[in-house]
Order: C-alpha cells, then structure tokens, then sequence
C-alpha cells in the first residue's frame, strides 16, 4: 500500500489523476470511495453509510440520511500514482454538485447499482459527463448481493447510454458465489476467498468461463481497435494482439471519450482494487485532456492553455464553502502555472484582486496546509472574499476568461419568515451566505406581500438548507407551503414606444426608449439588443436602460414570476439635454417592458419533470391513471426484472405529497425518482386560477 500519511506534492503530472465518482442514489459511490480510501492506505476502515461512520458524507445530515449531499474531495496514492477525487451526490436535488465538479475533473468512474443498471440518475450524470467531454470507465456494484447480475446490468448501459461500452474484466461466479474476476487483457483469473481481505490470487481462466473469456476479450478488441492503426492493422489481418498493445490501445479509447471499459464487483471490499487499477491505467492525466480554452479580455482571441507551471497562473472556481474553523473556502482547479500563498491573483471575471491568504488540500472536512498549488492540481484557497462559483482567477500580467459554468434554474419555492427578531437580524446574512454556497438557491421578496421565498431544486434541497440554518447559525425559520418556480413568456412580436416625463419645478426627468419585444425558443432565457444608431439615445443612458428590463424581467405584468426566452432590442428613443438621467431611461424601460409584455400575448410557463416509477407489474394500471389524472404523459413502459419502469413528463404543480400517495396506491412497494425536464405553457383555465391566487 502506498504511503497516505503526509500528501506528497511533487508528482509528476502524468501520474496525477483527477476523478470524479458519480451515480444514481444508492448507487453505491460514496462506500466505493470509503473503500479505495481504506485500499490506498488513507484510512485503516471501510466506512459505512448505514452506520454514519463515512470519511467523505461529514455533514450531520448527510450521515443521518444515508445519502450524499455535498461533493467531497480527498486525494489518495495507488502504485505511485496521486489520485484526486470528488465523491459526488446521486440525488437529483443536488445535481449542482455534480456539474460543478464535472467542469473541472479529468476522468470519472460510473457507478451502478448491479440489481438495477441505468437508473435515471444514472442518465442524467452521464450526460453531464458528456457535455464536458469526460472519459470514464463504469463499475458495476453489487453484483454480489441477491438480485445482482453483471450481465443485465451491462446490457443496460449498451442500451441506454452507449454502445461503445465492453467489459475489461468478467465475474467469476454469480451473486454471493462471486469470488474473482477474469482480465480480459491478461486472460487471467484473479481470485478470493473473503471480499474484505487484501491480496488476490493469480490463476488460469477456470474451464467453463475461458469460452466467454475469449468471445468478450474479442468484443473488446472490436471495440477498440479503431483508436490504433497498428493494433487496426493487426486485428484486421487475425495477428494476436499483446498484452502491452492491448493496454495501449483500451487507453487511447477511453481517453477518447466514446467507448467506456466496464468492470463489475462490490465497492466494499477487495475488487475495489481493479478500479483503481482501472483508474491509473485508463484515465487521463491533466496532461491527457489539455484542451481548455482560454478567452484574451483584451482581444475576444481564445487558445488553449498550457498545462504547466512554467505557464502564467489561471485557474476556475467551482465551489464555495463556509467552513465554521477556517472560513470561506473557495475550491480551484489550477490550469496553469502554480499559486503560493500569501500572493495577489486578478478575479478576471469580476475585475478585482484579491489576496491569498492561505492554501489547503482537502480531506473532506479535514484540512492540510500547503505553500503551493500547481498545474493540474485541486485545492482550496482561503482569503477570496469576492469570487464566486465560475469566476477565473489569473494573472494580472496575463487576463483570460475561462469557460465558466451553468446550472440549471430551481423550480419549486417555499416561503421562509424568521421566528424571532433576533432570526430576522440574521437571516439576511446566513442566507447570503447559502446563495455564495450553492448557484441553484435563489431568494426573491414579493413586493406586495413582502414574503421572502426561497426557491431549489426540490423538497429535499429545501429541507437541507432550513435544517443547515438552524443547525449551523442558530436561526429558526417558519416554512409555507411549497411553490411552482413558474415563468412568464410572450407569442408575438411588438413594438412599443415609452416616454418618462416628470417635472417638479427644478430639473426635470425625460427618458424616451422605443423597444422591440419577440419571443425566443425555450430555454434561451433573455436577450437585451443595443441596435441605437446616429446617437439617438447617448451611450451614457443605454446601462440604464439595460438595467430597467432586468428588473422587469424579475417580475412579469402576467402573474408577476420572473420573464424568460425573449429578445428585448432598444432601436430608437430620444433624449432632452438637461432634464435626462440614467434613472429616467431605466423607469422609461420599465414602462416600455411592462406595455410590451401585455401587447405580445403573454402566458405563464410551468415546470416539466421527469418521473420513473418502479412499481409491481400489478399496480401498473392504477399508477397509469393516476399519472394521467396529474396532466401526465406516459412516454415509456418496460419491464425490468421482476418490476416495470413507467416513464412519464409531468408538471410539478401536480406531484407535491406524491410519496405518499403512491405508497397508497401500491401497498408502499413502489417507488419513484423525479427530476426537471423543462418548461411548458400552463393551460389556459390553471392560468386563470393561479393569476386569481396571486392578486
């Protein structure tokens, strides 16, 4: 085992790996971490999830919910390799983590429950892997427990997720007589007695397996062989492929992107070590993946960086944390050059220097203390009291902007009021805090009402962060019910015009703006177009104008919810030489907006989830009306084991207190994932109803 007591910082960056383990809940990845951390001698136990005696869930709500809520980060040595890795949350409310961590990894390793294969999670991390064009390798868990089935599980992904997908290593045995594996590289056997013992034993193929052995290492290679022309030459003529060169070749395929090594096991004990094995052999290095773009501020001229020390310093920040010992932590991905602490980096995104004060490697909650941070590496940095989530850090010398990060936009709200005044005074701060935390929380107060709502990504997400308020700064909360996070949008095109005219004896106030308002796909948020020409407005006015149509934006003349996909261009408007201000010509695009969304047809948009339910095949009828009495739409049944999946779109007005109600339903032996899909147009007569509610 590899020395974990003092981290080292001088490795190489072709024998750094920067992973990340994502899942499905309850998939498993957090006790697969446990036990790679327990394997590479970072720990002397395997945690359990059960039990709450877990390294990377620290969080009080995690342990006693079982589940992950927050990414963790820890770094770890396997055969004189260091491995950097993010555990990451299954829960679809927590999805934020996993983008986030996503943008700035290398590599991850897939993780599937063995009694279920794709599960919908499961999808959506694996397109989020996709759209930052992450190789992976996939492990499959629990294949060793009742219901476990390698092979089912593998046809799972071909179907569902791709098919350049083929196994490196085969079981030995079927669910609890599972006792090794076949390498399919080798073509040997590897074999144990006790799942939690240390070594493996080197034998030949057993007899009744060398037949498969031979058909899948041969799906391999076919697989495989176009990533190399030498081993395409050799496959092409029936030469024998090497050990070495098929090594070579499974590398070069995964670092590719699109084909997938899959191995299978239980991450509790021994067959973690094939995917560490996995790990150093198939994933990138930083080195592998240098392909990150950077923007010139000065010139819009974009190229690739450098993975390097000898290179200027640029790095992205990707996630914020309150630490109650040290502060504000905000964790870096460094892309270039090194950073010591006690230095002035340039926010290049938000134009501010700041200081350094100190650099931290990451154990979870736990902390060490480093002077440096190079290229390639993962840290925390204390001291950046003004970056956010995204921002690019860089050297002043050297201003570049890198690709920041998006994050999908909460849908489901509940009103928070503080229970005492002492709560009220420190409200305001513990929830700015949270914001700075998690880009998927907002907060918006309701003019009329002055109700603040706090809006994300679920109940649970919700649930958290009340819970976290009182747990972590002592503030008690009352919570109304939960609300649809719904959207205003307009059909047609229109033109309006818009004078602000006030006078009061001294100087008066005169702004003039004539907009353009149209409609734009879904999912394209807001546009605000400059098209002034010949100084018909001076440009000194145009902020304020931009910064009218955000704030009408905030809150739409329908249903008063926030506007979204449409294009707002400002093309004419006129100016008094005295009597003009930034403040009149914001106040005339407030009117002008307002006008303009009621001229232009507009309606309310309603979020869209994703629902898979597993139920018993007996209940499938019932649970189908049900869905249909919601405004659902069935898009798929399938039979899955001794179950069926029933796939479904349905808004999320009609899901509140559904766990209940399916366990009604179904006898509590059904159960259920939802997750946002995307808006749609609320019917006419529920507009109606919901424009009745607000006034």
């Amino acid at each position: 085992m590899s020395d974990n007591k003092t981290i080292k910082k001088d490795y190489p960056m072709d024998k750094i790996r920067n992973i990340g383990i994502i899942a499905h809940i309850d998939a498993g990845k957090t006790t697969t971490t446990e036990s790679i951390l327990y394997y590479t001698g970072k720990t002397h136990k395997i945690g359990e999830v059960h039990t709450g005696d877990t390294q990377m869930d620290w969080m009080a709500q995690e342990r006693e919910r079982g589940i992950t809520i927050t990414s963790a980060a820890t770094t770890c040595f396997w055969k004189d390799h260091r491995i950097n890795i993010i555990d990451t949350p299954g829960h679809v409310d927590f999805t934020a983590e996993v983008e986030r961590s996503l943008r700035v990894l290398d590599g991850a390793v897939v993780v599937f429950d063995g009694k279920m294969g794709v599960e919908p999670q499961s999808e959506t991390v694996w397109r989020q892997a996709n759209k930052y064009h992450v190789p992976r390798i996939c492990f499959i868990n629990k294949i060793n427990q009742i219901g476990g089935d390698f092979y089912k599980s593998f046809d799972s992904i071909k179907e569902k997720l791709s098919e350049k997908a083929s196994p490196i290593y085969l079981p030995i045995g079927f669910e609890k007589e599972i006792h090794g594996n076949v390498d399919l590289i080798k073509m040997k056997a590897f074999t144990y007695s006790e799942i939690k013992q240390d070594d493996m034993v080197e034998e030949e193929i057993p007899e009744d397996m060398l037949e498969k052995s031979k058909v899948y290492r041969q799906k391999l290679i076919d697989c495989v062989a176009e990533y190399d022309d030498e081993i395409l030459e050799k496959f092409l003529s029936d030469q024998e492929i090497s050990e070495e060169e098929l090594y070579r070749c499974v590398r070069k395929a995964t670092l590719s992107g699109k084909f997938f090594p899959v191995l299978g096991g239980d991450g509790r004990g021994i067959p973690t070590k094939y995917v560490l094995d996995s790990v150093v052999n198939f994933l990138p290095s930083p080195h592998d993946v240098a392909n990150v773009v950077a923007t010139k501020i000065s010139s819009g001229e974009t190229y690739t960086l450098k993975e390097t020390e000898d290179e200027p310093f640029a790095a992205l920040a990707f996630k914020i944390q309150t630490d109650p010992y040290v502060g504000r932590l905000t964790y870096i991905r460094v892309y270039s050059g090194k950073l010591s602490s006690g230095s002035y980096v340039l926010n290049s995104s938000r134009d501010k220097k700041e200081r350094v004060a100190r650099i931290l490697l990451m154990h979870a909650n736990h902390r060490e203390e480093i002077k440096e941070i190079k290229a390639g590496e993962i840290g925390a940095v204390i001291g950046l009291s003004e970056t956010k989530t995204g921002n690019t850090l860089c050297d002043d010398s050297n201003r570049i902007l890198l690709e920041s990060i998006t994050f999908a936009e909460p849908v489901i709200g509940i009103v928070i009021e503080p229970k005492t005044k002492g709560d009220r005074d420190k409200l305001g701060e513990v929830i700015k805090r949270y914001l700075e935390e998690d880009p998927t929380l907002k907060v918006i107060t309701d003019i009329e009402t002055g109700e603040t709502v706090l809006y994300g990504m679920g109940e649970l997400h919700l649930e958290i962060i009340v819970d976290r308020m009182r747990r972590e700064f002592n503030v008690e909360v009352n919570t109304g019910k939960p609300q649809v996070a719904y959207r205003e949008s307009v059909k047609r095109t229109v033109n309006v015009e818009n004078k602000y005219i006030r006078q009061s004896g001294g100087r008066g106030q005169y702004g003039h703006v004539v907009i353009k308002m149209e409609p734009l796909e879904r999912g394209k948020g807001v546009e605000f177009v400059d098209k002034i020409i010949g100084g018909a407005i001076p440009k000194e006015y145009i902020p304020g104008v931009e910064k009218g149509i955000k704030e009408a934006v905030e809150s739409g003349g329908l249903a008063g919810y926030p506007v979204t996909d449409i294009r707002v261009t400002l093309f004419d408007g006129s100016f008094h030489e005295v009597d003009s201000s930034e403040m009149a010509f914001k106040m005339s695009a407030i009117g002008a907006f307002r006008e303009a969304q009621t001229k232009a047809g507009a309606y309310l948009l309603e979020p869209i989830m994703s629902l898979e339910v597993i139920t018993p095949e007996e209940f499938m009828g019932d649970i189908i009306g049900n869905i249909a009495s919601k405004r659902g739409k069935i898009e798929k049944t399938q039979i899955e084991g001794k179950a069926t999946a029933i796939r479904a779109k349905v808004p999320l007005a009609e899901m509140f207190g559904y766990a209940t109600e399916l366990r009604g339903l179904t006898q509590g032996r059904a159960s259920f994932t939802m997750e946002p899909s995307h808006y749609e147009e609320v019917p006419s007569q529920i507009t109606e109803a919901i424009i009745k509610g607000k006034s």
